[in-house]
């Protein structure tokens, strides 16, 4: 059908935590992806305020199974680094981060993602914004240095209290004011926010350069054909506003981690009739 090239589909491994890394690389080439991005997360990319995994021997073993690494997500959400945090734990999470972008520029990695983090319950919510406004620009300096882009997600409520709107997500970007800040726009935050690709187009226009683009019921990030959203029609919007960026594939529903590579098989297939 023509909507979307194979290249633009990044396959991600971390459905696939409970796997080694070079299983994840197997299945990707196996199922035919020619892209990937990287969850940064134990066990497959060790990353700390302190070191991180030797990316040579990574970079080698991408090239070897023929993928090409277009993001890199450094874990934000489960371990204690994130974009708001306080105290130390603010300079520790900085110190993750910027570790997060050395590592992107040497994997040759364009981009690196992000989300606002999220405030503590007990404190007003600017306090915590401003903490989120002021890790982002320090990261993104610290990345231009390495020329790489800093691409930032909302998130669901459930998830942080900061940057879970269309609008929020517009305050945040303006308030950090970067010019190698970028948009990274999550269809399943977008739908349970009741958003839809249209708006945020009209929003960021060129400025959003990666999505994880995946299926949702609007909840949960699944496998496309398990969720309600329209395949053709999102990519139809896609065409429309002339995106030609990559399309990760963030599945982290508990459903697949037994059995990964089956359920990427199935997700290939639903994509295969638009290449």
């Amino acid at each position: 059908m023509g909507l979307v090239e194979r290249s633009q589909v990044a396959g991600m491994n971390i459905h696939y935590m409970n796997f080694s890394l070079d299983y994840f690389l197997d299945a990707q080439e196996r199922v035919g992806f020619e892209s990937i991005e990287l969850w940064g997360g134990a066990p497959h990319f060790y990353l700390d305020p302190t070191c991180y995994e030797d990316c040579r021997v990574l970079k080698q073993k991408i090239r070897d199974h023929h993928l090409k690494l277009v993001e890199f997500t450094p874990e934000n959400c489960m371990y204690p680094y994130q974009m708001a945090a306080k105290g130390l734990c603010f300079e520790r999470s900085l110190e993750y981060f910027k570790n997060g972008v050395r590592a992107c520029a040497e994997l040759e990695c364009p981009q690196i993602s992000t989300n606002s983090g999220r405030g503590y319950l007990d404190e007003t919510r600017e306090e915590a914004w401003k903490r989120s406004v002021e890790m982002h620009r320090q990261l993104c300096d610290f990345a231009a240095e390495y020329g790489v882009t800093v691409a930032m997600e909302s998130l669901r409520p459930e998830e942080t209290n900061l940057g879970v709107r269309l609008e929020d997500v517009r305050r945040l970007f303006d308030e950090i004011d970067r010019p190698n800040l970028r948009i990274n726009v999550d269809v399943t935050a977008m739908g349970v926010s009741g958003e839809t690709l249209e708006q945020w187009f009209a929003e960021f226009g060129s400025l959003i350069t990666h999505f994880h683009f995946i299926d949702g019921t609007p909840y949960g990030h699944l496998i496309w054909g398990d969720g309600c959203r329209d395949l053709e029609s999102d990519l139809r919007v896609l065409a429309d506003n002339h995106y030609s960026g990559y399309l990760g594939q963030e599945i982290t529903d508990s459903r697949y981690y037994s059995d990964p590579l089956t359920h990427d098989m199935r997700n290939m297939k639903a994509w295969e009739i638009y290449f």
